[in-house]
């Protein structure tokens, strides 16, 4: 995945809604880092784009039969919008402040989510491919292991159990 297929992608939920600043906040906020150097591939996988229009979230679920998984979109471009809200993800205090934005040309704005938080947010859920998400992000020093674990002390769970699986899992990849 590229800046330039996001791009596409928002350029059409653009003419669809109006909209032209979207928030991304799964795997794939990684894109937002990426003048910082170069991005792992296992950080860049991902087909699905989680993500919500910044200004009204809500309205992003209008896109799901046009963008979103089994639509033509899909089918033409191997990608497709994955609607969410911004109340999906478990994610530390202030995160909103930490979006990152980039223009993606033609009056589109993307704000990726800080990759951290968005780590923050993979512990939570514990799958083992964000947990290879991570690890790889961790390798290449684009994540930071200090700011993840102040990011998880700032982090209100939905339970004990995300809370201690989230603070596991950190605890076993930062003795690597």
């Amino acid at each position: 995945m590229e800046l330039s297929d996001l791009a596409r992608l928002f350029a059409e939920a653009r003419r669809q809604t109006g909209h032209d600043e979207y928030v991304v906040v799964g795997s794939l906020c990684a894109l937002g880092i990426l003048q910082r150097g170069r991005v792992p591939p296992r950080m860049l996988m991902s087909i699905d784009v989680d993500c919500y229009t910044r200004r009204y979230p809500g309205r992003i679920f209008e896109l799901r039969q046009t963008l979103g998984e089994g639509s033509a979109f899909e089918a033409a471009h191997g990608y497709y919008l994955d609607p969410v809200s911004p109340d999906l993800p478990t994610l530390p205090a202030q995160w909103e402040h930490r979006l990152i934005q980039v223009p993606l040309g033609e009056g589109l704005t993307a704000f990726f989510l800080d990759p951290n938080d968005a780590a923050v947010s993979k512990y939570a859920r514990g799958e083992p491919r964000d947990r290879e998400w991570i690890r790889a992000g961790l390798a290449a020093g684009l994540l930071s292991a200090p700011v993840i674990e102040s990011r998880l002390r700032d982090t209100v769970f939905l339970d004990d159990e995300e809370r201690s699986r989230a603070w596991n899992a950190f605890a076993e990849d930062r003795k690597g």
